[in-house]
């Protein structure tokens, strides 16, 4: 069976859930124009996760996705936090701001969140999809017994097998080039930094999963080139950055073709993890303290939230988590819905023939 007559998906255009930019407006925008709108709620607690796919309902009939995160639970070490507080402090000391006295973990990883698997199995959501790993057999056969579409991104084959053996129904392909968190199951492992290209076509012809591709992709000829791979659909999400729907602020959109947009950086002292971001003043900085021990994801993350909200407080905006992928300078700025039209248009031509 075509797997996006399965989900019910018109086009073979998934919008990337990016916590802290995608919207509810955004993912029923993107459903109702046909592709797979998606909503991030790996950084909220099962009440606002709630809301949010209540909102998404309330603006669409058509089948979108709810995103969690499966990130390993956190060891907090006091020591190691408090040195990398002492870290940013003249960081923070040249915002005219103090560091946090603690740090702690800002959202639970959906392994031991409860509470959200009892929301997601009551509301099942047609699409669910997992990112940093694979939650238990059990949660995955809830969700699947509530009848949820299970998605999961892996950045290699092992990954992807691993999805596979555990009942998963797709998977996306993350590439080097994509923006945000790396998916990596283990990030301490070592990262064969494969690109989109040649870690679709590898899962295509090895995974035994449909594929879809991300990373890189920024309209209807990046869109065709995934689909000539053997893909079965393509994700953007630095494309929907720009959309008015985002919530992304000005200096964000702005920064998307500006020099931070051509020499976007892969780093971990935003949030404890791996993710590529626009370059700015904090990967600058990043780039030169490398050897630093940096506190586990989501621990991190508070610091760097923290030290962003007192940069825009000063009115700095060279501090965010202004994650993007490679193709970030060709983003445009339109609504979604009329990205999605356009995209399709652009898929149109290169095929000779509208999508089928």
């Amino acid at each position: 069976m075509n797997f996006l007559r399965w989900i019910d998906v018109e086009l073979p255009i998934v919008q990337a859930p990016m916590a802290g930019v995608s919207t509810c407006e955004m993912a029923a925008a993107v459903s109702n124009a046909g592709g797979l709108g998606s909503i991030a709620v790996g950084s909220v607690d099962a009440a606002a996760a709630r809301q949010m796919i209540a909102e998404v309902r309330a603006r669409t009939q058509r089948p979108f996705n709810v995103n969690l995160f499966v990130h390993a639970p956190p060891a907090s070490d006091a020591t190691r936090e408090a040195a990398w507080l002492k870290t940013l402090a003249p960081l923070f000391a040249e915002l005219g701001a103090a560091p946090p006295s603690t740090l702690s973990a800002i959202y639970k990883s959906f392994v031991d969140d409860d509470d959200m698997l009892t929301t997601l199995v009551e509301l099942a959501p047609p699409v669910v999809s997992f990112h940093f790993g694979l939650p238990g057999a059990d949660r995955i056969a809830a969700l699947k017994a509530a009848g949820c579409v299970l998605l999961s991104t892996a950045t290699n084959l092992a990954e992807a097998e691993a999805a596979s053996a555990a009942g998963i129904d797709a998977v996306v392909a993350q590439g080097f080039e994509a923006g945000g968190h790396r998916g990596m199951f283990d990030p301490s492992a070592p990262d064969d930094c494969l690109s989109t290209m040649a870690l679709t076509r590898l899962l295509v012809k090895r995974s035994g999963l449909p594929v879809i591709a991300a990373g890189g992709i920024m309209d209807g000829r990046g869109i065709a080139a995934a689909l000539d791979l053997g893909a079965v659909a393509a994700q953007l999400g630095t494309a929907f950055i720009a959309c008015p729907e985002s919530a992304a602020d000005e200096a964000y959109r702005h920064a998307l073709t500006g020099h931070g947009g051509w020499h976007t950086s892969m780093i971990a002292a935003i949030s404890g993890r791996s993710a590529r971001c626009l370059a700015n003043r904090f990967t600058d900085w990043a780039a030169v303290n490398v050897d630093l021990a940096i506190p586990d994801y989501p621990i991190a993350y508070a610091a760097g939230k923290a030290i962003h909200a007192a940069a825009k407080a000063a009115g700095e905006y060279g501090f965010g988590a202004q994650w993007a992928g490679q193709g970030a300078p060709l983003a445009r700025s339109m609504p979604a819905a009329e990205l999605v039209a356009t995209l399709e248009a652009e898929l149109a031509a290169v095929n000779g023939r509208p999508f089928e």
